[in-house]
């Protein structure tokens, strides 16, 4: 059943259109120079694709109802996210053709550390990925240096230690724009070391290129076998309540990475988990004058002291707003993924799901 408003001729020309438009996984590529690095990125930052507005969902889909039975999806590759540690979350007959394993990270001296064994899921016959990530601004800039001792050892690290696993994923959320073209030529370097393996990239979800990110996905993308993009977190703990991947938001994204990306190497990633947001945060802290404020406010008038130091107590009422996925959400969202052609779907992270989605999966042989 197709729940979507869109033109059926468009939906039978979107995979032709794609497929000619797609290149074929890059195996053992020659690293760029510098300057074929630095030209690439001057080059893609001149590439801006549009936003386009997003739109009100009642207006492009329509939703099934709950007594409807809910459509399967069948993809291509459907990979699933594994936490070192939780893997029985890794249940037989799962419809998963790839497992990105983790924790791999670098620690503050530039080292690999972490590394799970695959051989804790060697039950699992598909392919499975180390995946490493690495933590904040400064760690990165620190080991993507040039000609730097740490960059040298952690690159044979990362690839004497995906000789067993089928393949090795970077997860690097934090790179700093001025190490874009340090961090091309890193994954250049990776891509001609791993040789045969698959070599995948996790990156944010966009809607367009922008001057202030170097997340650039055309840049990207000859280096690699496939890029998942993480398109979740449209809202997050820090920002306004709202889904983790509005269904508009996502269709944006799914656009703009077929356009860019191509269907051949493209992943969407699927969010399995939710947030909550309270109306309040008292957690932080005040001067002198808020404190009476807060006091006059909430008509406190006892004040006790622990060893001299004056604390009271007050009580607010709270109010809670929270969002999650269920069979529902990812059911449809997988659907509108894809009749736009989508070929690899990949779930952060099994444990967090409801079961009922893998009765909504299907692999395709």
């Amino acid at each position: 059943m197709n729940y979507y408003r869109c033109s059926r001729l468009l939906c039978l020309l979107v995979p032709f259109l794609l497929a000619a438009c797609s290149s074929s996984p890059v195996n053992g590529a020659a690293p760029f120079s510098a300057d074929e690095t630095i030209a690439l990125e001057e080059d893609v930052g001149l590439l801006v694709v549009e936003e386009q507005p997003l739109e009100e969902e009642d207006e492009w889909m329509e939703f099934p109802s709950p007594s409807e039975d809910l459509p399967v999806s069948s993809f291509g590759e459907i990979w699933g996210y594994l936490l070192a540690g939780r893997e029985r979350d890794l249940i037989a007959g799962m419809p998963i053709s790839d497992i990105g394993y983790f924790g791999a990270t670098i620690n503050y001296y530039g080292k690999l550390v972490d590394i799970p064994n695959p051989r804790n899921i060697s039950r699992f016959n598909g392919r499975v990925h180390l995946v490493v990530t690495s933590n904040g601004n400064a760690l990165t800039h620190f080991v993507l240096l040039p000609g730097s001792k740490e960059r040298r050892e952690l690159i044979a690290d990362l690839l004497a230690a995906t000789r067993n696993f089928d393949g090795l994923q970077i997860d690097f959320e934090n790179v700093p724009i001025q190490d874009g073209p340090a961090f091309l030529s890193f994954l250049a370097e990776l891509r001609a070391g791993l040789k045969d393996k698959m070599f995948t990239i996790a990156l944010p979800a966009r809607t367009k290129t922008t001057s202030d990110n170097w997340y650039h996905y055309a840049a990207i993308k000859p280096l690699v076998d496939r890029i998942l993009l993480m398109a979740y977190d449209e809202h997050w703990s820090g920002s306004k309540a709202g889904p983790i991947a509005s269904m508009a938001w996502c269709k944006n994204v799914a656009t703009y990475a077929l356009q860019v990306i191509g269907q051949e190497k493209l992943i969407m990633g699927l969010p399995f988990y939710g947030r909550a947001w309270g109306n309040t945060t008292t957690s932080t802290a005040y001067v002198y004058s808020s404190i009476e404020r807060i006091r006059n406010e909430n008509n406190v008038t006892e004040i006790r002291r622990e060893n001299g130091i004056p604390t009271f107590d007050y009580q607010v009422p709270v109010s809670v707003k929270v969002y999650y996925e269920d069979d529902y959400s990812l059911a449809v969202r997988m659907d509108l993924y894809r009749t736009m052609g989508v070929n690899s779907v990949g779930f952060w992270r099994l444990g967090q799901e409801t079961r009922a989605v893998w009765n909504l999966l299907k692999l395709e042989e």
